[in-house]
């Protein structure tokens, strides 16, 4: 049996990666004392007490006691730092994380830093926020303003993925807060500002997101280097799209996307066209043909070496896009071989938009009563977690819908399936 203290990093990581209290494991059949003390390296677990916590986990009992790894942290790090992209054995390093304590804090950040940016590329959310949190911890013991703004960032980047705003927000403040107490650099600061205002557009705060998205425009874009800068004129017009100033909008997608032109950072390019074309087909009209440039773009390298996360957010834009032209059969098709999927990784906000277009599909093929249950339940939902941006649009959709069903077309004798009203001008790039 692994002995003490490993068991016990082993037992505190598999916790925090499903987002699990201490109370919240244990659960009737074991106190917490008992639990923190296995966490802690007090006590030596028993068979039975293994057992347990592996079947609360989820998890066999070997992944609680498997044998110890062979190198230390410091070794597996620089194996992975020095390894050709995408080859890395990003599992191992986990392993010497959980079990080796014997490197400085420095060393452990850095590796737990790595572990976190591989799970968010798997869209593995709940893993990346138990990494986060050992990295929150970390940089507070550390005292490096850089480190804390970046933690920060991060995490308020991954509670917005998992739709969890009432975390997300106060995370997002600190680091900004951090930010420019600490006077870190500006692409720091700027991150930290731009993940700030994602959140207050989400939590339906547009006149906060407004105010800052002047500050970054006006303080931070002006000195922010290429790639970053084409990040920042993204948020720029997904504000003023939430404001209705759809020109301006237009401009900010125009500008990040200039900034971009060549594909040295290709997942960055891949991310921002698939963002533009998102933005120009929640603009009123929706900019049909820009939409569909952009994703044919995107999906010319998403095609290539797209990961399967990029592949499932490229497909669901491509469900939108085929709707508001009119395709609906293809966009039905779509959604439903998506939303089908056991290893769906999209994002909260993207998860449930998907699952809006299949309740407007369903109303509209006839299932009525399916499909207004179906969006009221989002709707509910989305407000009840405080995504306020997101609840407007499950309204505003299942209105639209209904409206749809009485226009004089969808009557016809011979009962088509009515088509979308807002589908925009498509011959506008």
């Amino acid at each position: 049996m692994l002995e003490q203290p490993h068991f016990g990093r082993r037992l505190k990581r598999l916790r925090l990666e499903r987002g699990l209290s201490q109370a919240g494991l244990v659960g009737d059949g074991m106190s917490t004392g008992y639990l923190s003390r296995l966490e802690s390296g007090e006590r030596r677990p028993t068979e039975r007490a293994t057992a347990y916590l592996a079947e609360r986990l989820g998890v066999d009992a070997s992944a609680l006691i498997g044998p110890s790894p062979q190198r230390s942290l410091t070794c597996e790090l620089a194996a992975v730092s020095s390894a050709p992209s995408g080859t890395y054995d990003i599992a191992a390093l986990g392993r010497a994380v959980d079990e080796d304590a014997g490197d400085d804090p420095a060393t452990r950040w850095q590796a737990l830093w790595l572990l976190s940016r591989a799970a968010d590329r798997l869209g593995d959310y709940s893993q990346e926020r138990g990494r986060l949190l050992q990295l929150l911890d970390l940089s507070e013991l550390l005292e490096v303003p850089e480190l804390r703004v970046r933690s920060y960032v991060q995490y308020a980047r991954c509670l917005r993925a998992l739709g969890d705003m009432r975390t997300a927000e106060p995370a997002a403040a600190q680091a900004y807060s951090l930010a420019r107490a600490e006077e870190v650099s500006v692409a720091d600061t700027t991150a930290a500002l731009m993940v700030l205002i994602g959140i207050e557009v989400e939590l339906g705060r547009l006149d906060e997101a407004a105010r800052h998205v002047d500050e970054l425009e006006r303080d931070w874009l002006p000195m922010a280097a290429p790639a970053q800068a084409a990040e920042g004129w993204w948020t720029v017009a997904m504000v003023r799209n939430r404001q209705g100033d759809h020109a301006s909008a237009r401009t900010g997608l125009e500008a990040a996307l200039r900034l971009l032109e060549g594909r040295d950072d290709l997942t960055l390019w891949i991310r921002l066209r698939a963002a533009a074309a998102a933005a120009a087909l929640e603009m009123s009209p929706p900019r049909l043909a820009a939409a569909e440039r952009w994703l044919r773009e995107a999906a010319s390298v998403v095609d290539l070496i797209g990961t399967p996360v990029q592949v499932q957010e490229l497909r669901a834009l491509q469900a939108h896009l085929a709707f508001h032209q009119g395709r609906t059969d293809e966009a039905r098709a779509i959604s439903g071989t998506l939303l089908a999927e056991e290893d769906l990784r999209l994002p909260y906000r993207d998860r449930v938009r998907l699952s809006v277009l299949d309740g407007r599909l369903k109303i509209l093929s006839g299932r009525a009563d399916e499909g207004i249950d179906l969006l009221q339940r989002l709707g509910r939902q989305a407000a009840e977690s405080q995504n306020l941006d997101l609840a407007a649009h499950v309204w505003q959709s299942l209105a639209q819908t209904l409206a749809d069903l009485r226009l004089p077309h969808t009557a016809d004798s011979a009962g088509t399936t009515p088509q979308p009203s807002d589908q925009g001008d498509r011959a506008r790039p």
